[in-house]
This record gives C-alpha cells, sequence and structure tokens, in this order.
C-alpha cells in the first residue's frame, strides 16, 4: 500500500491493512464498521473525533510499514 495521507479513506486504509482497526479503535473511532465512517477520510475522522491527523498519520504509515 501507498503511504497513507489525510485524505486516504479509512474504509480502503481496512479493506487493504485490517490491522491497523486497532489504532482507529484506541483513538475512540468505534464505528469503523458504519457505512459512514468507512467513506470518511482521515482528516474528516480526525476533525470529528478531536484527533491531531498528523499524529495519527504517523501511527498508521508505522504500522503498514511493518
Amino acid at each position: 500500500m501507498a503511504k497513507i495521507t489525510k485524505d486516504t479513506i479509512i474504509g480502503d486504509i481496512l479493506d487493504i491493512a485490517p490491522q491497523t482497526a486497532p489504532i482507529f479503535l484506541s483513538i475512540g473511532m468505534h464505528c469503523l464498521g458504519c457505512p459512514s465512517s468507512r467513506g470518511e477520510t482521515v482528516e474528516q475522522a480526525c476533525m470529528v473525533h478531536g484527533v491531531d491527523v498528523n499524529a495519527l498519520l504517523e501511527q498508521l504509515n508505522a504500522n503498514i510499514g511493518e
């Protein structure tokens, strides 16, 4: 998978790298199965949940690089 950016759709991340689900859950994104959340970008989800998008991107990209 290419690098995850703030414009990457959460559903795409979960489809390609399901091991990232615990990262989303750990920051309060408990609605990963909802159709609306799967269609959100990383930036949109961070805005809704009050999460620093750059910090989340760091975690996600480190995880998929392992």
